[in-house]
């Protein structure tokens, strides 16, 4: 293994979104390790990204099990000593969710136990991992439903999109963002939320307007950034409001 590659860490990356960042990624010259739950799913994709000349592996992780979360994490130790890059990128939607009136109480919980408590977990396994890097970038893959002041303006978009348990977890996920930039400040790692936009995949029903491509590209750009901006909330036209 050639240590003066930088390593990215992809959860959800054996299909959607976070396969398409996993190959902008591995395009970019990075070792990319797709995170998934299924090893078959993952050894699917990454022979696809390899037969398109890159350097691809699968990490088998379930991130809403710490103990699982904890055995990849020292498998990427043993396999690569280090991790340079981590995409928060695996979420899920609901369809219990819904207004707070209606949303049940298992459909919120499923919600923030993967996409904030998932992301936490992973962050917590990975960072020391991430510590070893002379620059490393952490990006979580938010969206501007969790932003508070977008579903508080009646002129937005978005004040209609009634999801109580996915809001919320994007949102949470947000100060996640806010929390570890400002413990981290002086540090080698960085950590910046990635707004994608509304991207055509399975999580939307491929009701989005925006290709893989497409969405990608803001994620991609934050884990290749040379600059140390950190603490961010960041789409394709600039900073999203909190």
């Amino acid at each position: 293994m050639d240590q003066t590659r930088r390593i990215a860490l992809i959860t959800g990356g054996n299909k959607g979104i976070g396969l398409e960042i996993a190959r902008q990624l591995g395009a970019a010259g990075k070792t990319v390790l797709l995170g998934c739950r299924s090893p078959e799913r993952g050894r699917e994709a990454v022979e696809a990204l390899r037969a398109a000349g890159l350097d691809a592996h699968a990490v088998r992780i379930d991130i809403t099990d710490e103990p699982d979360v904890l055995r990849a994490s020292q498998e990427i130790a043993h396999r690569f000593g280090a991790l340079d890059i981590l995409v928060n990128n695996a979420g899920i939607n609901d369809a219990g969710d819904g207004k707070p009136s209606l949303a049940t109480a298992e459909a919120v919980r499923r919600l923030l136990q993967t996409n904030f408590l998932g992301a936490l977990i992973v962050t917590q396994a990975m960072l020391p991992l991430l510590r070893r890097s002379t620059d490393a970038r952490i990006v979580n893959m938010s969206s501007s439903l969790g932003s508070l002041q977008m579903n508080g303006d009646p002129g937005s978009p978005y004040y209609r999109a009634q999801l109580i348990g996915y809001n919320a977890s994007k949102a949470a996920l947000n100060m996640l963002t806010v929390q570890l930039a400002q413990e981290l400040v002086g540090s080698s790692v960085t950590v910046n939320s990635a707004c994608p936009g509304f991207v055509d995949t399975d999580l939307n029903g491929h009701t989005g307007t925006l290709s893989v491509a497409e969405g990608a590209a803001v994620p991609v750009r934050l884990a290749l950034m040379e600059s140390a901006v950190s603490g961010q909330f960041l789409d394709a036209r600039g900073q999203v409001p909190w």
